[in-house]
């Protein structure tokens, strides 16, 4: 068997279904287990330490045992280990066991009384396997029954839900220190209320001064008209805000004040105003616009 199975296949194999087991019984989240719990990685070096020590005793107790044997015994035990897998006494015990197959010899002992056109039954007992195979099948039944519909556990869709759930948590903390990247190319018109009541606050207390707070227009043009100086549309009002307006006049750049994705909420507010009307409101300023 060991001719099959070295010590360097040996060791790397059961070591790795070990810490597999570990891994899959210990919640450590996204991190493994040995970084995450300092008891596993010792766990795992003495797992290593007892199957080092055992390949080392095997070694010794089998040195001294062929150093007892014959040389006629030692000479059956070399022949032994050097016939191939499939005809080794380990190999034939194990496939007796999960077959229990007989001997074309011995079918005459399992012949039943049934008879039908000349073709008689064997009375064959279903192989091991197939048989520890079902089982396996009913403990697996019974097991899925008590976790999921017994205790309640979480089945895959929970789990995904409470996974993704947990993910627009960590996306929106991220948002939060995350560099805004939001620019004229990438802006698009908001809709929701919490998005343009969010402009509608910072429109108050940045831009009344110069609008006025029904955006009519004072010091700056009338934001509720069609007509525009720097052109309208969201990407157009974005990109004035953000850079300001004509050199030598007109509005500042407020990119250094307000953040791209808040200056988007407040270009979205100032469109939601066309056509709003406000009492005496600024004569229209330059040209009408017409969104593509």
């Amino acid at each position: 068997m060991k001719k099959f199975f070295p010590i360097y296949v040996r060791i790397p194999v059961l070591f790795a279904l070990f810490f597999a087991a570990l891994e899959f019984f210990i919640d450590s989240g996204d991190r493994p287990a040995f970084i995450k719990y300092p008891i596993v990685s010792v766990l795992l070096l003495l797992f290593l330490f007892v199957m080092v020590a055992m390949e080392i005793v095997l070694k010794a107790t089998h040195n001294i045992v062929n150093s007892l044997l014959t040389e006629e015994q030692r000479k059956a035990k070399e022949e032994e280990e050097n016939l191939p897998f499939s005809e080794t006494a380990f190999y034939k015990n194990w496939m007796h066991k999960l077959m229990r197959s007989n001997k074309v010899e011995e079918e005459g002992e399992l012949l039943l009384n049934h008879e039908y056109d000349g073709i008689r039954e064997l009375d064959n007992v279903l192989p091991p396997w197939w048989v520890y195979l079902f089982y396996g099948c009913i403990a697996f039944a019974f097991i899925y029954l008590v976790r999921f519909h017994i205790l309640g556990h979480d089945d895959q869709t929970t789990e995904f839900n409470k996974a993704m759930a947990e993910a627009k948590i960590a996306v929106e903390e991220y948002k939060k220190t995350a560099p805004d990247v939001m620019d004229k190319e990438k802006v698009t018109l908001l809709t929701e209320k919490a998005d343009l009541d969010a402009g509608k606050a910072i429109f108050e207390t940045n831009c009344v001064a110069c609008h006025r707070a029904d955006a009519g227009g004072a010091i700056g043009p009338n934001l509720t008209d069609n007509q525009w100086i720097l052109g309208g549309g969201i990407k157009n009002v974005f990109n004035t805000i953000m850079e300001g307006g004509r050199d030598g006049k007109g509005m500042v750049s407020w990119k250094t004040t307000i953040k791209p994705s808040e200056i988007q909420k407040v270009a979205s507010y100032v469109l939601s105003l066309q056509g709003s009307n406000p009492k005496d409101p600024k004569a229209p300023e330059g040209e009408v616009w017409t969104e593509q």
